[in-house]
């Protein structure tokens, strides 16, 4: 029998790893504790609104190079919808106010120039700040090296930082976020146009996984809970499914691709991030038009931070949400309070709607709790790791997880070479 890898979870981390691993002739096995893959990047269909809708909102950059491989690979490569051009539209909701962000083609930034492309009431000097994140210390936030109290960091830096990093920039890591903007920002416009799922997240970023790998004769199997590895010296030899065990062979391998928080229960000795953060979505079905004007736009000065319109579903995202508690009715107001005055064209009653509060969505992107990620490899010769709260080099966010992904499929390769 040829050597097979056990992939355990079948988010986007795990996904990303059988697809690679599958794309070079391997025998994968995924092994997933619910009935569906994805984890928190799926979509499902919501009675309430009686619409298909994705479990939260996930943007990705044209610049996002591991998650558009992955998507390549799949055939999904045209499943994601965007401009053809970088253009970001906000609104500050406390001072009634919306401009756009219109950046020049190529690499250098000559919009910044130009003072109706850029944030309202900043210079051209003060978007050179961002290069100070280059030598940002392991210590540092992202509130350090970038806030200078002015306009651009309030209107631009800090949401921007915020939904990628899912962490208030007071305390956010600054040298996590460096590797972000080197990547889109820093390589120009056509780095960073944005990209979301043309029909739902599911459909784009995880079915044509699943029937990548079908094809390719990997065994998924759902509802298959891992209790636990029973490990021999140096090498994982089960895996405890708790009414039976399944051998890992000599020349087996395991790639764990489950949260940090399972991760730590079948590995005890293993340093995970201990502190995680909330993402809130809600989801509003709206009566008559869609609202004209940007699919998407940032969100200043309210509960509400990124606003997404897709036909006649609207859904606003807020990261670092742990202190927004109490009834949905009470949640979904007071954003559809908000979000009206941009919207204006839907009343003010507020329609039917969906909250969806995910406590432990992403780690705390803080340096002490960067600090606590792992490595790839591990301890143990025949078992990696996967997610993206590994050690990826990215923040908590999809192009995290796929190219965690990737890097345990890499290690696999490179174990079964040997030395």
């Amino acid at each position: 029998m040829a050597p097979r890898t056990f992939v355990i979870g079948a988010g986007m981390a795990g996904l990303a790893c059988a697809v690679r691993l599958a794309s070079l002739g391997r025998v994968v096995e995924v092994l997933e504790s619910a009935s569906h893959a994805g984890g928190r990047c799926r979509s499902y269909f919501d009675d309430n609104l009686g619409r298909r809708i994705d479990n939260g909102n996930h943007l990705l950059l044209s610049g996002n190079s591991a998650t558009l491989s992955y998507l390549s690979e799949v055939g999904a490569a045209g499943l994601l919808a965007g401009p053809d051009r970088a253009e970001f539209a906000f609104f500050d909701l406390e001072r009634r106010a919306g401009w756009t962000i219109r950046p020049t083609a190529g690499r250098l930034p000559w919009w910044i120039l130009a003072p109706s492309r850029r944030v309202p009431g900043t210079r051209a000097r003060d978007y050179l700040r961002a290069a100070r994140l280059a030598g940002a210390g392991p210590s540092q936030t992202v509130a350090e090296i970038l806030d200078d109290g002015g306009p651009l960091y309030r209107c631009f830096w800090h949401p921007f930082a915020l939904a990628v990093m899912n962490t208030d920039p007071e305390e956010a890591s600054a040298a996590l976020l460096w590797p972000v903007v080197r990547e889109t920002l820093g390589r120009g416009e056509a780095a960073y146009r944005p990209r979301i799922a043309r029909v739902g997240l599911s459909e784009s970023l995880v079915d044509p996984a699943l029937a990548y790998l079908s094809s390719r004769g990997a065994d998924i199997g759902f509802g298959r809970r891992v209790r636990g590895l029973e490990r021999t010296g140096d090498r994982v030899t089960a895996i405890d499914l708790g009414d039976r065990e399944m051998a890992v062979g000599e020349e087996d391998s395991v790639v764990l691709a489950v949260p940090a928080g399972v991760c730590a229960s079948l590995l005890p000795n293993l340093v995970v991030p201990t502190e995680f953060r909330a993402i809130l979505n809600v989801h509003f079905r709206i009566a008559g038009a869609p609202p004209a004007g940007p699919s998407m736009v940032g969100l200043v000065g309210g509960m509400a931070q990124w606003l997404f319109c897709r036909q006649d579903v609207v859904s606003v995202t807020v990261s670092a949400a742990d202190a927004i508690e109490g009834p949905p009715e009470q949640i979904a107001g007071r954003i559809w309070a908000e979000i009206s005055q941009v919207l204006g064209c839907c009343g003010t009653q507020t329609p039917s709607f969906r909250v969806v509060k995910e406590k432990r969505a992403t780690f705390a992107q803080t340096p002490e709790q960067t600090r606590r990620r792992p490595p790839t490899r591990t301890s143990w010769r025949n078992l990696v790791l996967a997610g993206d709260w590994t050690d990826t080099g990215l923040p908590a966010t999809i192009e995290g997880a796929v190219r965690s992904g990737t890097k345990a499929a890499e290690a696999v390769i490179e174990l079964s070479e040997g030395p």
